[in-house]
């Protein structure tokens, strides 16, 4: 028997509009879009975040602006259009604490033969904070000798010769200071050609940290019949009657030092350089 009355008109989502449920697109420049209240059909030219509008051309090149939201078709279909997406900006690559581009996941290179020598412990520690993720990339280790005065010495059992050079950062490294005789007379010896010396012209590398760090104008002027660092830390404010309050004050300074730009540019180049020399091929 068939049904007289048909289906049941109630049956199934009665409430659906014909053309289906509007779905948030974000708009984007270039697309066509009608506007359904005006028919007013055309292409997206711009779109204002602030004011939460947009723009379309039509085909004989008239604008009209029409708030963002419902009441829009694309392709015949309903859509309620939101602002685009921003696009996130490209992370800016990492950075070591030289700033130098930063290699996720790199091992440490097996070491070179060369070396770089520094004068002290707190020149080591330095040059380890700033240049340390460069140089086990590139497989350079750091020395530090106690002192300048046995350069010389040092050398001769080191053996420098062709790829196995040495780099040698001195402080005070000034005309006419004792640190430049010492210099001189190793670039005149026959292995002078397989090292390179470099200085600072400051009297300890404390005095590479920039003043400002540790609330300076400027790093005080010592007697020289006052030890240096007693006399800074004194200055300060600091203990200073021992090796172990000396010791404590460089970790103080040392820990305002985050990155070269805490440096002073007079150590900076010398660092660089001496990278260089024991890494060229």
């Amino acid at each position: 028997m068939s049904d007289r009355y048909g289906a049941d008109v109630l049956s199934g989502d009665w409430r659906k509009p014909q053309r289906g449920r509007a779905v948030e697109t974000p708009a984007a420049l270039g697309e066509v879009v009608e506007e359904v209240t005006t028919d007013w059909c055309g292409e997206i030219v711009a779109i204002d975040r602030d004011l939460h509008t947009l723009t379309l051309e039509d085909r004989r090149g008239r604008r009209r602006t029409f708030p963002l939201g419902p009441g829009f078709l694309v392709d015949g279909k309903p859509v309620i259009l939101t602002p685009p997406v921003r696009q996130a900006a490209p992370a800016a690559p990492a950075r070591t604490a030289s700033g130098s581009v930063a290699v996720t996941g790199a091992k440490a290179r097996v070491a070179r033969a060369s070396r770089i020598f520094v004068e002290g412990r707190h020149d080591a520690e330095l040059v380890e904070k700033v240049w340390g993720d460069d140089l086990r990339i590139e497989g350079v280790v750091v020395e530090y000798l106690g002192g300048v005065d046995d350069l010389a010495d040092h050398l001769v059992d080191f053996k420098p010769g062709p790829g196995r050079r040495v780099g040698v950062l001195v402080d005070h490294l000034v005309s006419g200071s004792k640190e430049s005789r010492i210099a001189q007379g190793i670039r005149r010896s026959p292995a002078g050609q397989h090292v390179l010396i470099v200085g600072h012209p400051f009297v300890d590398v404390w005095q590479a940290v920039k003043p400002d760090r540790l609330g300076l104008r400027e790093w005080p002027t010592i007697p020289r019949s006052v030890e240096w660092k007693k006399g800074v830390c004194q200055h300060l404010g600091w203990p200073h009657r021992d090796q172990a309050d000396i010791a404590r004050a460089w970790q103080q300074i040392k820990a305002r030092v985050q990155s070269y730009d805490d440096l002073e540019p007079a150590l900076l180049g010398r660092v660089e350089e001496l990278i260089d020399f024991v890494t060229a091929p």
